[in-house]
């Protein structure tokens, strides 16, 4: 029975992948939480690999607090960088399958054309950087290794845009969002699904993949979405990125083209309104 190691076990994919797993049986399931698998501490975690010895890694965990990477560099380079270094070498060196979630922040935003994997990377901030260093590294270290780039993940779990949403909408009367910064949403649960389909494939296919679901909005025009579906009464306004500085520079457009992992995994990819509404309706 091949062993599914799953980093970041607390998190958002990780939660899901979680209740996923009881319906997969085929494989033992190991979720591993920051002190299991230390991606910010690299001293240990070679030797914890050895321990858990997964044939299959999947690397939710990392480093995303986009703010904060800007003064915490070091910490996210570790986690986002380094550690996945680490868990590409010992993969390939152990003849276990890697799959690592990456970033639509690896881009630098500039596009008017949804994304496709080999599109130009240029980060613009500390976070979008450290990620795309994960992913050189990571393709490097084991050219078998499956990365998945997904953008604006939500999900029942932890901290997320569509909760902080739908708690402001009911505390406060009226809520500014910017409308400047387009792609699209991201259900956890819809990411999970897809990562199942591939390893459940009868082939491996290697590469750089994206993941998101369908449409292309604003955060503005993703908060309107919960709006309607919650049925708050909140008056929500459009305004530019200049009017809401945050420490991080953020992507004006970083819309991802999902043609290759539909074509190669014959992923499914839910429009982001259907899955909104799954979510908010747990």
């Amino acid at each position: 029975m091949e062993k599914i190691l799953v980093t970041g076990s607390n998190g958002q994919l990780g939660s899901e992948l979680s209740l996923l797993s009881q319906f997969y049986s085929q494989f033992k399931w190991f979720f591993a939480d920051r002190n299991q698998v230390s991606l910010d501490n690299l001293s240990v975690l070679e030797k914890q690999l050895e321990e858990i010895h997964p044939n299959i890694i999947i690397n939710c965990g990392a480093y995303t607090a986009v703010d904060k990477a800007e003064s915490e560099k070091e910490l996210a380079n570790t986690i986002n960088h380094l550690a996945v270094g680490v868990l590409a070498k010992w993969s390939l060196r152990n003849n276990a399958k890697l799959i690592h979630v990456s970033t639509d922040y690896v881009f630098d935003g500039t596009s008017s054309t949804a994304l496709a994997e080999d599109a130009s990377t240029g980060p613009i901030n500390v976070y979008g950087s450290t990620k795309l260093d994960g992913e050189k590294t990571c393709q490097q270290e084991n050219p078998n290794a499956v990365i998945l780039r997904t953008s604006w993940v939500y999900s029942g779990f932890g901290n997320n845009f569509v909760k902080t949403m739908s708690r402001l909408m009911q505390e406060r009367d009226d809520l500014n969002v910017v409308n400047d910064q387009i792609g699209s949403p991201t259900y956890a649960a819809d990411l999970a699904q897809a990562i199942i389909k591939i390893i459940t494939c009868s082939e491996w296919h290697s590469g750089i993949y994206n993941f998101s679901n369908e449409g292309e909005i604003s955060w503005y025009e993703f908060a309107l979405a919960i709006k309607e579906i919650g049925g708050y009464n909140c008056d929500v306004k459009g305004i530019p990125s200049s009017s809401y500085p945050t420490p991080a520079k953020r992507p004006a457009y970083s819309l991802l083209d999902k043609s290759k992992i539909k074509e190669t995994y014959s992923v499914d990819v839910p429009y982001y309104k259907d899955s909104l509404k799954k979510m908010m309706s747990l």
